[in-house]
């Protein structure tokens, strides 16, 4: 068995290269362990929501709307509102937005509260893309729902 002899000083050497190899794996390893609980939290805090709890916390946040008919159809306006308030959300005013020609449903939040326009999109099947963010101190609601033409996409105007 020949091999070559290793000095003490490149033992010493190649000890310090495993040490920093080995604090750069447990790095790693634990950026990953964040990363995935990360992951696994945001995932379970969007799907896992069932319909009950997705209720208990829009009645529990008391959820101030306003419905505005942006499609110039009559009545969807109105049935939005029914189906809101059978959920238990607080619509404060009913009308019409300064034009009918309004292609896609809009969700505003006039707060820093998000969640709030988020949780009202999926009670009515609104994808989140459609929610904007326009704080306003003046106003004294949370939520504008701008119904558009694309009203026969949403939850509650499907089923009536």
């Amino acid at each position: 068995m020949g091999g070559t002899k290793i000095s003490s000083g490149q033992k010493k050497e190649l000890k310090s290269q495993n040490l920093i190899l080995n604090i750069s794996l447990l790095i790693l390893i634990v950026i990953v362990a964040f990363l995935s609980y990360t992951t696994f939290t945001i995932i379970s805090s969007k799907f896992g929501n069932n319909d009950e709890e997705l209720l208990s916390e829009i009645q529990n946040a008391k959820i101030q709307v306003e419905v505005l008919n942006g499609c110039g159809v009559s009545g969807v306006a109105d049935k939005l509102t029914e189906y809101l308030r059978e959920k238990k959300v607080d619509v404060v005013n009913l009308g019409n937005y300064r034009s009918f020609e309004i292609e896609n449903s809009i969700i505003i939040s006039r707060n820093e509260k998000m969640k709030r326009a988020e949780q009202i999109a999926l009670l009515v099947g609104l994808d989140e893309n459609n929610i904007i963010q326009q704080t306003n101190p003046d106003y004294l609601l949370d939520v504008t729902f701008i119904l558009g033409k694309d009203y026969r996409n949403l939850i509650p105007l499907k089923t009536r």
